[in-house]
């Protein structure tokens, strides 16, 4: 049977191409010989419980430990019950353990503890009567909440001194955000995350790696074992540069070329089907990107991620909870001098969710391909005519209830061209994270009169004129005179949103459209909204 790749739950190596367990996390092996606690965490489908099962199974398997991956998500519903939530917690365990360990390894009877000792006593109870030193990956465990995750911490704590025969010989907390942010689930200030910590006892913590571009050649390297079916070195290094690894998308991307759009095996897959594949991944928004961009709601999120779509510094700061926390959910990722989105398709995929909440119920949005020339390419300088008319009649309401306000004209005028080329092009986004600009680059495909394919290229810049800031004109035509020397284009334009009052902008601005030479002799068309 050929495997396939995965989007839906852990992978299993018969079923499915997969990066093998110790090249994701080679330091688990010494941390279980040392008998040590630690914290694993990733964001979501990044390949955590596929790699704790290997883990797990490979220690077993040695001969040296009893290692079992238990899921905590059983305890959710009673965060504030902890014999309901241990109880749950311990049925959950026992059949993992039937599933997954021979017999011999097996926990005898639980004991008929009360409560708030329950989950101690019967993990002492497993390590006492198993033959092996015990290792427990606890996945999920930031499911819990409340006085049950508190509860949950501290037992591990006690129980630790007790090891290896009397307890967990090595215990793993494994889930979705760092030990700092347990203390918040569990009620707690996190900024007191030190000695009075109910789970101190971690030496480290590891954080789950996306995959590198080997990797990447490596996954997509064993389909053609499998298969026959090349991908061009093109199509692998654009994978990668559009997912930065993001373990979700790297198969999502594979599996919408193989097993939905159909590519025969016969047809090597070019960079072209990565470009489809992303597209219709976006569109369709699977469960996996509904369920990150759910986030977004959350005012933490917003306090990061709305900076970044404005343009604008996020400052680093070792305390600062809502940039670990963002992180941590897997949205953005630090560079080496600030943060950005985590990855091409994430930033496409928020600003097409924030735009689809903008434009509900909005008339006056574009038609698909209503801004066709006659010799196919598009009508860029109508299109943006367009959306100044659509713009200044439905900005009060645009802006009226959207919670990332600081981004409207950005996310509008992005959902607006989306909506226009729907179908016949891409527009690909990339934040100046620190000068206040988006950049843009449509990508409009059509077929010349003796019908060669062709693509258009046209760049946008987009600046804000906000209340209290110098005109951004000279700064903008000089960074989109750099953003278009990348491109290879001579010209470009630059959109100017002004955000001040009405009255300024009459006395101080002429809007419309003007014409400029960039310090590169490159043509600049500035539009001013």
């Amino acid at each position: 049977m050929t495997r396939s790749f995965n989007t839906t739950g852990p992978c299993v190596p018969i079923d499915h191409y997969m990066i093998p367990a110790p090249a994701r996390l080679p330091e688990v092996p010494d941390l279980v010989e040392d008998k040590k606690y630690f914290v694993i965490h990733a964001p979501r489908q990044s390949g955590k419980t596929t790699a704790l099962r290997a883990l797990a199974a490979e220690l077993t398997t040695s001969g040296r430990h009893a290692a079992v991956v238990l899921s905590m998500e059983a305890g959710q519903p009673w965060p504030d019950d902890v014999g309901a939530a241990t109880r749950a917690i311990l049925g959950r365990a026992r059949r993992a353990a039937r599933t997954n360990l021979p017999a011999e390894l097996r926990p005898p009877p639980w004991p008929d503890s009360w409560d708030e000792v329950l989950l101690s006593d019967a993990f002492a109870t497993w390590a006492e009567a198993c033959p092996r030193p015990l290792v427990l990956f606890l996945d999920e465990i930031d499911s819990l909440a409340g006085r049950t995750m508190l509860s949950v911490l501290r037992q591990l704590r006690d129980g630790f001194a007790d090891r290896p025969t009397g307890f967990p010989a090595s215990v793993a907390l494994c889930g979705l955000r760092d030990i700092r942010d347990y203390k918040i689930a569990a009620g707690g200030d996190p900024t007191r995350l030190t000695s009075p910590s109910p789970f101190n006892i971690a030496v480290t913590s590891l954080r789950l790696s996306d995959f590198t571009i080997d990797e990447v050649r490596t996954l997509y390297g064993q389909h053609t074992t499998d298969t026959g079916q090349r991908f061009t070195s093109q199509a692998v290094e654009y994978a990668y540069a559009l997912t930065m690894g993001q373990p979700w998308l790297v198969n999502a991307l594979a599996y919408e070329i193989v097993n939905r759009i159909k590519v025969p095996t016969t047809v090597t897959i070019t960079g072209e089907h990565v470009d489809e594949a992303a597209e219709r991944i976006t569109i369709a928004r699977e469960t996996h990107l509904d369920s990150l961009l759910d986030k977004l709601r959350d005012p933490r999120v917003r306090r990061i991620i709305e900076p970044i779509l404005a343009g604008t510094q996020v400052r680093f700061d070792p305390f600062a909870d809502d940039l670990a926390y963002t992180t941590d959910l897997g949205l953005i990722r630090r560079t080496a001098t600030t943060v950005e989105i985590a990855n091409p398709i994430y930033r496409n995929v928020i600003t097409r969710l924030l735009a689809d909440g903008l434009f509900e119920g909005i008339l006056g949005a574009p038609r698909p391909r209503s801004f066709i020339l006659p010799d196919g390419r598009l009508d860029l300088p109508g299109l943006l005519t367009r959306f100044t008319d659509f713009w200044h009649r439905t900005e009060d309401i645009l802006e009226a209830d959207e919670p990332y306000r600081e981004v409207t004209p950005h996310v509008t005028l992005l959902g607006y061209l989306d909506r226009a080329i729907n179908g016949s092009g891409f527009v690909d986004r990339e934040y100046g994270v620190g000068r206040g600009a988006l950049d843009l680059l449509i990508r409009w495909t059509y077929t010349e009169p003796d019908g060669r394919p062709a693509v258009q290229r046209e760049a946008l810049e987009v600046k804000t004129h906000r209340p209290g800031d110098k005109d951004p004109t000279k700064a903008g035509v000089s960074q989109l005179d750099g953003y278009l020397l990348r491109l290879g284009l001579s010209a470009g334009h630059l959109v100017i949103f002004d955000q001040r009052p009405a009255e300024r902008k009459r006395v101080a601005t002429k809007l419309g459209s003007e014409t400029a030479t960039s310090p590169s002799g490159r043509t600049i068309t500035i539009i001013r909204i």
